[in-house]
């Protein structure tokens, strides 16, 4: 058999796993919530135009809206700064190839659990390497904090100061690009940041970084409990939306059982 007949058959036997590691797109769902003097992110909004009635007596459908990064969303280079001018920047000019690819998953959630603004350190991931080997090239880096267990105002967790999230210090993204080389970084928080990532220098690194070379960047995950450390295949793909800067999307997962 191919390779494509036998994961066909593992996936219809129940060997291979899909783990849906997407929220559910409802108007409720926590956006990023930047200072006033700045535009704000749009949240997810359906309007009905038909349900089999007088507007449309066979079928039903919506209309919908909301900002590209709204839920669980992909960042393209073209998002930041840093990014603007790499090269096939944009969501719709992305190779596909880049949507599918193996995957390793970077448990956090114990120091995060006692600890908001948790960070994930160089010392985190040469530790994590030390029990499952070195990060492969091109690999998607997922840092596992269980805060998608959290809703509403507690998912956000905004204070005087603004959000408290962990995240990756500039140290530990840095390592993940450039010295690991890692295809994209992601979260289960509302960013690829700490909710006080704009203290850093340059401030809010793993998007500065990561899109400044040409990296991509998956926010709002959920289930990531249910991944292992390695040997998983990430599905990650956004809308093909003209010159979009990022897009919400379904991501799945492939799990070895």
């Amino acid at each position: 058999m191919s390779v494509l007949q036998e994961l066909a058959g593992a996936l219809g036997s129940g060997q291979v796993r899909v783990v849906d590691l997407t929220h559910t797109l409802d108007p409720d769902f926590p956006v990023i919530v930047l200072p006033p003097e700045f535009g704000q992110c749009a949240r997810f909004r359906m309007e009905e135009v038909s349900a089999y009635d007088d507007r449309g007596p066979a079928w039903k459908w919506h209309n919908i809206s909301m900002n590209e990064h709204t839920g669980t969303h992909f960042d393209a280079p073209v998002h930041w700064v840093s990014g603007k001018d790499v090269a096939n920047g944009s969501v719709d000019e992305i190779d596909p190839s880049v949507f599918v690819g193996p995957v390793v998953v970077i448990d956090c959630s114990g120091g995060c659990a006692s600890n908001d603004d948790y960070e994930l350190t160089p010392e985190i991931i040469t530790a994590w390497e030390e029990e499952h080997g070195r990060i492969p090239a091109d690999s998607w880096v997922l840092m596992r904090t269980d805060w998608s267990k959290r809703s509403g105002a507690q998912y956000l967790n905004l204070r005087d100061d603004g959000a408290h999230s962990p995240g990756p210090t500039p140290e530990a993204i840095r390592l993940l690009v450039e010295d690991r080389d890692i295809r994209g970084f992601g979260t289960e928080t509302i960013g690829t940041d700490a909710g006080q990532g704009g203290h850093y220098t340059p401030p809010y690194p793993a998007h500065f970084t990561l899109h400044g070379a040409g990296k991509y960047g998956l926010q709002c995950m959920r289930n990531l409990d249910q991944l292992p450390p390695t040997g998983a295949v990430l599905l990650a793909a956004p809308l093909k939306i003209k010159g979009g800067t990022g897009s919400p999307l379904r991501i799945l997962a492939l799990v070895n059982d």
